[in-house]
C-alpha cells in the first residue's frame, strides 16, 4: 500500500468539524467578498480578498477532503477565474491606452462618464480590484494548494 492510500485510509468525518465547517465557510466568503470590495476605500483589496475566498475553499477541502473539493470546484473554473482576471485586468489597462492615456490611468475616463475625476479612479480601481486581481489571486492559490495536496511532481514522474 502506498503513502497516499495510506493516508487516505485514515481520513475520518468529524461531526465536530462538519459542523463548524458548514457554520464557517459563508462567514468566511462574506468577509472576503467585504474585503475585495472596499480595496479602493479602507484596508484590503484584490489580494487580501481573494486568498480570503481562497481559504473558504480550503476549510471545505479540509473538512470534506481534497479530491472531492477539487472535483467539485472543478480544475477548469480555477483556470477560468486565474484567465478571466487577467483579460479583465488587461483589458481596462489597454481600454486605457486606447483612450490616450498610460495603462491604468483612469483619468481618460472623466469626459466619456462625465464623473468627477475621483469618483472615476475609485470605481476603475474597484473594477480592477474586483473583476481582475481577486480573481487571478483566487484562482491561482486555490490551483496551487490543489496540485500541492494532490502530489504532483517530479516524484512522481509528472513534469511540474
Amino acid at each position: 500500500m502506498s503513502e497516499s492510500e495510506r493516508v487516505r485510509q485514515e481520513y475520518t468525518q468529524s461531526p465536530i468539524i462538519l459542523t463548524t465547517a458548514r457554520i464557517l465557510a459563508p462567514f468566511v466568503l462574506t468577509y472576503g467578498l467585504f474585503i475585495t470590495f472596499h480595496g479602493a476605500d479602507s484596508p484590503g483589496g484584490g489580494f487580501q480578498g481573494g486568498v480570503i475566498i481562497a481559504t473558504t475553499v480550503y476549510l471545505l477541502a479540509f473538512t470534506f477532503g481534497v479530491e472531492p473539493t477539487s472535483t467539485w470546484v472543478g480544475h477548469r473554473s480555477m483556470a477560468i477565474l486565474a484567465a478571466g482576471g487577467v483579460i479583465i485586468f488587461t483589458g481596462i489597462g489597454f481600454a486605457t491606452m486606447a483612450l490616450g492615456g498610460n495603462f491604468l490611468e483612469y483619468a481618460e475616463f472623466v469626459a466619456i462618464l462625465d464623473l468627477p475625476e475621483n469618483e472615476v479612479v475609485k470605481w476603475g480601481m474597484e473594477a480592477v480590484e474586483i473583476g481582475g486581481i481577486a480573481a487571478i489571486i483566487a484562482g491561482v492559490v486555490m490551483a496551487l494548494v490543489f496540485l500541492t495536496a494532490g502530489g504532483y511532481g517530479p516524484e512522481r514522474g509528472e513534469e511540474p
